[in-house]
């Protein structure tokens, strides 16, 4: 159920066998990412429960749940800056209904990333998850 932005970046991962190799790559990832707007960087696009600043801007293309999902997104720290591009890759372009299914913490455990993440990284990644997710629900209740 993953995009081909996603499993490129599962490959990428196979491909480094060096954790560090991987977490440059994520690092690298969140580098080509354009940047988010400052006047974007409010506090209702701010995400809670990051130990670093993270904001996530949804983005909507449609109506209901056939809407195609897209969101901006920044962090302070370039790691967490990567992991919204991961974030990205496994979202953007899918329709709301889809958004839905997707189990994210599945597909990132796929990339290792739950073993080699600080607990505050991976509580901040759950929330970004957290966050996509009741966009999408609240998006796919629309009437």
């Amino acid at each position: 159920m993953a995009t081909e932005a996603f499993e490129d970046i599962a490959e990428t991962f196979e491909f480094l066998d060096d954790w560090e190799d991987r977490y440059r790559h994520v690092i690298e990832l969140g580098r080509a990412m354009p940047p988010m707007e400052d006047a974007l960087k409010t506090p209702a696009t701010k995400v809670e429960g990051c130990a670093s600043q993270v904001w996530i801007q949804p983005l909507l293309e449609g109506e209901g749940k056939r809407a195609i999902f897209d969101f901006k997104g920044d962090s302070d720290a370039m790691i967490v800056r990567g992991l919204i591009a991961v974030l990205h890759a496994l979202y953007a372009g899918r329709s709301i209904e889809d958004v839905c299914k997707v189990d994210a913490m599945a597909e990132l455990g796929r990339l290792g990333l739950d073993e080699h993440l600080s607990s505050q990284r991976s509580n901040g990644l759950r929330a970004m998850v957290a966050r996509i997710r009741s966009v999408a629900e609240e998006a796919a209740a629309a009437p």
